[in-house]
């Protein structure tokens, strides 16, 4: 590049920088890049960078230079068609987690139906998850390079056929087998959808829309406790709730195809991208530091909403039965009312996550992971407390339920808003599968089978168990000891021995389950301690993924094709880049 290009350009890297830093307005513009460097931090980065502009920055003034101005920082900004792109999206969302979660609202009826017990029918979700991980790196190669338009169609066509064909099978078998194939649809969609809106925003208006996106995950799973229990109860038949979504997802799959489908990595200025190879892009993923430890927290996130939403209305049903005058109480009584806590929490807990990651950033660079961990810590007592209050206090055990979503549910936008900014354009597809393989081979894939394997082996153990004091043995003592009858029956109160409501098989079975239960308070200790390990590396991987998009579009675009003024812009700020880092 020619002197007079430098001299000529110079200013305008400068300009960019002080756009995103107004301290930087009144600095020197000359051609020496020694004060640029000097009023930057170590890493070149302004010390009032959020998360965010750390990304836009250089990029925003690449686009600009393109004459390209349809990339919205501002929510007044999104053009009527993002707003379409961005509703089907979450539409489908929306549906496919209610078709995840109808069984939960009815499990009692399927197991009745079927003849099984707590572990074949936790073994329901896991072969829908077990399948859905599995897929979900293919499509996730297939997103990074073919339409996506397409590949959705096809998922959400594959998951609403097998659903109702699911519905129709009566031996367990074959039901457990079309559940499985259900997850091989779901795997194509959730691999893709994030990766769009991507592709459409950035800055603050990405994680808006990401929390728009991910806050039809706990009301969709609320709409499936509901309208699968209400609409078994008014069919008189569990297999009508399998029913409902697939006819939602016909309608999705036309609006699909009106969707817009943008370049990948338009929202960043970045046209030119080109994939690079699978295994170039796994060993990529697999050095990236904050990509795995969130990944990893994330995991935990995904092992207790697995098995808390699986589990949860059988849990609280059981308990509430062993209160007197609650013997008669229905599981879809139950289902609804945890689906309406459910959906509370998700219009609380998803959009609170996104609001605090974007009012913290701008003093906390690093705050994402932190909220994460927080949410977790604060979480896990909440869960404890509402697994030891079903038999006494159902509201109160509501109470804490919601709570622990709420808290639980402010690390879902997070999360995705970490992994599309610390991976290039090209790679997030493939990033999305994998967070999905690892979190759901270890999270939630289990999570329903494991604690329901548990609760049956303690509940064998307990059954086996010889008691300690009998009914009868109460009785005998009394009457030997006639003139301490009220001080015997205090003291075997307050030991908790009054027997409660219900048959002891049905003590046993509660309890049982409410040990195995205890386990996920502790894993979200670990997703906690997760999170903080990624608050280290968050902000240095954020930066190396920027650079490295630059770099290659560079790289990849001949300069022919482009302006001369662009060029000389580009250059300029790769310079820069440089030199800061160097500092």
């Amino acid at each position: 590049m020619s002197q007079k290009h430098h001299q000529a350009y110079q200013p305008l890297a400068t300009a960019a920088a002080a756009m995103d830093n107004p301290a930087m307005s009144n600095s020197s513009s000359s051609s020496g890049s020694n004060d640029d460097v000097a009023g930057l931090e170590p890493h070149g980065l302004p010390a009032t960078y959020s998360s965010q502009q750390l990304v836009a920055s250089d990029f925003d003034s690449m686009e600009r230079l393109r004459g390209n101005e349809s990339v919205p920082t501002q929510p007044r900004a999104i053009t009527v068609s993002q707003w379409f792109t961005v509703g089907v999206l979450c539409f489908v969302n929306l549906i496919n987690y209610m078709d995840r979660f109808t069984i939960a609202g009815v499990l009692t009826d399927v197991k009745t139906d079927f003849g099984i017990d707590n572990d074949r029918a936790g073994l329901l979700q896991t072969a829908f998850v077990v399948s859905y991980m599995v897929f979900a790196p293919l499509f996730g190669y297939l997103g990074d390079r073919y339409p996506r338009r397409l590949l959705m169609a096809v998922g959400v066509t594959l998951w609403s056929t097998t659903t109702i064909l699911g519905s129709f099978m009566h031996q367990f078998g074959w039901f457990l087998t079309f559940r499985a194939m259900v997850g091989i649809g779901e795997a194509s969609y959730s691999t893709i959808a994030p990766t769009i809106i991507s592709d459409l925003f950035v800055n603050s208006v990405r994680s808006q829309m990401l929390a728009l996106f991910y806050f039809a995950i706990p009301v969709g799973s609320g709409l499936g406790y509901i309208v699968g229990s209400k609409t078994a109860h008014l069919a008189n038949n569990w297999r009508w709730a399998l029913r409902v979504t697939p006819i939602l997802g016909l309608i999705a799959v036309v609006l699909i195809f009106l969707i817009k489908d943008p370049k990948r990595g338009a929202s960043e200025a970045s046209h030119n991208l080109q994939p690079t190879s699978f295994l170039t892009d796994v060993k990529e993923l697999v050095k990236n530091r904050s990509f795995m430890l969130s990944t990893a927290g994330f995991t935990c996130v995904a092992f207790v909403a697995g098995a808390l939403a699986w589990w949860g209305p059988t849990y609280i049903h059981m308990g509430l039965r062993m209160q007197p005058g609650n013997e008669d109480l229905q599981l879809d009584d139950v289902s609804y009312k945890f689906g309406l806590v459910a959906m509370g929490a998700g219009l609380i807990g998803v959009p609170l996550g996104s609001v605090l990651a974007q009012r913290l950033r701008g003093r906390i660079e690093n705050c994402d992971p932190y909220i994460c961990a927080v949410g977790l810590f604060i979480s896990a007592p909440m869960v404890f407390a509402a697994l030891i209050l079903p038999q006494t206090n159902g509201t109160m055990c509501f109470i804490f339920v919601f709570i622990a979503q709420v808290t639980l549910n402010l690390s879902w936008s997070i999360v995705a808003d970490m992994l599309l900014y610390v991976v290039v354009p090209t790679r997030r597809s493939t990033a999305e599968a994998f967070q999905i393989l690892i979190s759901h081979a270890l999270g939630d894939a289990g999570s329903p089978y494991l604690v329901g394997a548990i609760s049956v082996a303690i509940k064998n153990h307990l059954s086996s168990e010889p008691k300690m004091i009998s009914n009868q043995s109460f009785q005998s003592m009394s009457q030997v000891l006639e003139n301490a009858t009220e001080t015997v029956t205090n003291t075997l109160k307050d030991m908790s021995f009054s027997p409660r409501v219900g048959s002891s098989e049905d003590v046993i079975k509660f309890e049982a389950l409410q040990y195995s239960l205890f386990s996920t308070t502790f894993v979200e200790v670990l997703g906690g301690i997760f999170f903080l390990f990624t608050a280290c590396y968050v902000i240095k991987d954020r930066r190396r993924a920027a650079q490295e998009s630059m770099a290659k579009e560079l790289r990849l675009a001949p300069g022919e094709n482009k302006k001369d003024i662009f060029d000389s812009e580009c250059l300029v700020m790769c310079t820069d880049i440089a030199l800061r880092e160097r500092a």
